[in-house]
């Protein structure tokens, strides 16, 4: 009998919407806002092509201090503004969007005050900690359960996480997603967590210094200063792929921007079984 090769269909809400895709970005730093900005160009292409388009929300409760200029989509008059309230509105302004920032912590206090508990069918991570991606997974974890098709229903997580040249983004399933019988291949219902997926790794990479630099000089000694933007770029060519094409045969990647090298990760690969020494996550 032959083996038939493995992907992950689109939910089928997601190709046919009749409102805008919901959206929750949670991180608005070095690569949430370089990723907001791929989300707007990336809803101007969906309304050019008659679909809805999107609908995104920022989470993100820091301020913007001289060390955020460069390296992260800041101007000097925005120091010591909330990230998130400074990025949408220029975004707003000129993509002409109704976006929403939300200036605290991505938390089950702050979502309970929200309009359906802020529910999204999209939810994209670009924060600095393993234990903010492990309290994200908790709320996630409420969700998956859920069978109706309200148009808040969560669907998706994808993390993206870096450490100076390298990087990682990873694609989830909340809850195990209806699939389409194929000839051609095996579909995959259930994307697992990235703190199912790499938890060692998570482990082990929360007892790095994830202290705030003082100067932008400091923080490039921390972050390459093109290593935000190339991880957000990918991961939302990731994105559109899953929105334009309706099927990924790939849930993610790692990035090493030191050898120009990327490795994309199987939507049914073990971790044990993608690299032979994984890079360092943060």
């Amino acid at each position: 009998m032959k083996t038939l090769a493995t992907a992950h269909y689109t939910d089928r809400y997601l190709l046919n919407p009749e409102h805008p895709v919901t959206v929750s970005l949670i991180g608005a730093g070095g690569t949430g806002s370089q990723m907001l900005t791929c989300l707007a160009r990336m809803h101007q292409a969906m309304l050019a092509l008659d679909y809805p388009g999107l609908m995104v929300t920022v989470y993100d409760d820091d301020t913007i201090s001289p060390a955020n200029l460069g390296r992260q989509l800041f101007a000097a008059a925005e120091i010591g503004m909330n990230k998130g309230v400074a990025l949408i509105n220029r975004i707003n302004r000129f993509f002409g969007t109704n976006w929403k920032a939300v200036s605290e912590k991505f938390d089950e206090d702050t979502l309970a005050h929200l309009p359906e508990s802020g529910k999204t069918n999209l939810y994209i991570s670009c924060v600095d900690t393993a234990n903010a991606r492990f309290g994200i997974a908790e709320i996630l974890s409420d969700y998956k359960s859920e069978r109706s098709y309200q148009r808040s229903r969560p669907l998706y997580w994808m993390d993206l996480g870096n450490s100076r040249d390298t990087g990682q983004v990873l694609l989830s399933t909340i809850g195990k997603l209806g699939q389409p019988a194929s000839d051609i291949y095996e579909a995959v219902d259930n994307l697992p967590f990235v703190t199912e997926t790499f938890k060692s790794l998570l482990q082990v990479a929360d007892t790095t210094d994830n202290s705030p630099s003082c100067s932008l000089a400091e923080a490039l000694t921390k972050q390459d200063l093109f290593v935000n933007s190339t991880l957000a770029n990918m991961g939302a060519s990731l994105l559109w792929q899953l929105f334009r094409e309706g099927i990924i045969i790939n849930r993610g990647f790692f990035m090493n921007l030191q050898n120009f090298r990327v490795q994309p990760i199987p939507v049914t690969s073990i971790i044990s079984q993608t690299v032979k020494k994984p890079p360092k996550m943060i």
